[in-house]
């Protein structure tokens, strides 16, 4: 497991939209941008079951995360890391409150059917950009 540095933390307070890369079946990395946050041990996002990132995801464990500084492009945060932990329990008051650093405001309705999960995700290598 690898931590976090302090000098970088504040990218995960800030409502800082992170490039999610995770894997395709065939081996093909797949980029987005998602909301996330920092517990103090994992990097949580939140998704709709059944979308793409979700079953790369469910299915291949290894992720990277990279947020960039708006007012300095040249600081940034990778982390590589490993899907540790996943749930459907309670995730959607995971996305209303992460929607709450964002948007300022509770998430969307869920679309008919929409089940929403979310992933831990533990830092195996942390890279800082300065």
């Amino acid at each position: 497991m690898a931590t976090i540095p302090e000098d970088v933390l504040d990218l995960f307070q800030k409502p800082i939209v992170c490039a999610l890369a995770t894997l395709m079946p065939s081996g093909q990395p797949q980029v987005q941008p998602v909301w996330c946050e920092y517990d103090g041990k994992y990097v949580c996002i939140n998704t709709a079951k059944g979308r793409q990132k979700d079953l790369n995801m469910s299915q291949r464990s290894k992720v990277t995360i990279l947020l960039v500084d708006p007012s300095d492009d040249g600081r940034w945060v990778e982390v590589r890391g490993h899907v540790a932990e996943t749930t459907e329990a309670g995730a959607l008051e995971d996305i209303n409150r992460i929607a709450l650093k964002y948007t300022g405001v509770k998430f969307r309705a869920l679309n008919a059917g929409e089940v929403r999960v979310s992933y831990k995700i533990m830092p195996d290598k942390v890279i800082v950009g300065s």
